[in-house]
């Protein structure tokens, strides 16, 4: 078990926390090394010990953020605390920035839409109709601006686009709800500081995105109901207006499904009445339609209906119109 433990952090140091946060590239590598400190992490499962959920917990219960050492000594000194919280919490990435790569297959949609996300946090990401966008050239030259319809927003998505670009439009959402196992209130303070804690030390311009959206997501919530995606989707989706093309949105929430719950509730979107979008591995699932084949991928594929249309970094500060990318499956 220890050398699980030992092998995830030793990972997430050298492949996923580089270039994103000196302070965890750090406190992982110790972890990875720290024997002690990898017994307090076996006490959870592999899906509870994730470094991301482990670090933010972590600091919402007040660890220094800085070197490895006061890190390690408060974890230690809070083994019990630390155990518990993280075994009744999991990461929840809301970030609004995904909307950017999203943004493709949104545009394809004829409005007005009712928007529904399974794995909602706190819903940023059901406010695309509320925030600019702005997408710049491999060469950092800006190319297209997007702005709501009463001008621009506090919250300026950027993205940078490779090859070409296709038709985009700020999409008209008249209805936004959304779907978690805990959701997340940003008008309460305890709340915000759990939202705040998922943000990585050093993500500088990540914070001031989320701070952002969350006083845009304060000044009009969305419905969020608390409970399982595949027990409320026909019913929350059924709440929807009539008037509205219902679009569920899933962006980065089945890699915690297993795979036969995962399966399941893509079937149970398609059987609605309305249309899907998601990011996601493009190995993570056999729902594109056609097929595709991941190496064929930089990013994670993102597809209306099953269908792809690009190929995009999953917190959206890339993408690149893939549109046609699949091939008939043999």
């Amino acid at each position: 078990m220890t050398d699980a433990v030992a092998e995830r952090y030793h990972r997430f140091a050298h492949e996923e926390a580089p270039g994103r946060s000196a302070v965890y590239v750090e406190w992982a590598t110790g972890v990875a090394a720290d024997a002690e400190v990898q017994a307090v992490l076996e006490q959870l499962t592999p899906q509870q010990r994730q470094p991301p959920l482990v670090f933010a917990v972590s600091r919402l219960l007040g660890a220094p953020v800085g070197g490895y050492r006061p890190w390690r000594e408060f974890v230690l000194a809070h083994a019990g605390e630390l155990v518990t919280h993280c075994a009744r919490r999991g990461v929840q990435i809301n970030e609004p920035l995904r909307l950017a790569a999203l943004l493709p297959a949104l545009s394809l949609v004829e409005g007005p839409i009712a928007l529904l996300e399974l794995g909602a946090a706190a819903g940023l990401c059901l406010y695309p109709d509320r925030f600019s966008f702005r997408i710049d050239g491999a060469d950092g030259i800006p190319r297209r601006r997007l702005d709501p319809p009463g001008g621009p927003s506090p919250v300026l998505l950027r993205s940078t686009v490779s090859g070409e670009l296709p038709e985009l439009r700020v999409p008209e959402v008249i209805w936004r709800a959304g779907i978690d196992l805990d959701p997340i209130d940003v008008r309460t303070p305890a709340d915000r500081a759990w939202l705040e804690s998922l943000i990585w030390p050093g993500e500088h311009e990540r914070s001031e995105r989320i701070a952002a959206a969350m006083r845009v997501v304060a000044a009009d919530p969305p419905l969020l109901r608390a409970g399982d995606a595949i027990e409320q989707l026909e019913t929350m989706a059924a709440a929807a207006p009539a008037e509205a093309t219902l679009v569920v949105t899933t962006p980065g929430m089945l890699v915690y499904l297993p795979r036969p719950r995962r399966a399941e509730l893509v079937d149970r979107i398609r059987a609605l009445d309305g249309h899907w979008i998601t990011i996601d591995p493009p190995a993570l699932h056999d729902a594109w339609r056609p097929a595709v084949d991941p190496a064929a991928f930089r990013g994670f594929a993102v597809a209306l209906d099953g269908r792809v249309v690009a190929d995009a970094d999953p917190l959206g500060r890339w993408w690149e119109w893939r549109a046609g990318i699949g091939t008939d499956p043999a």
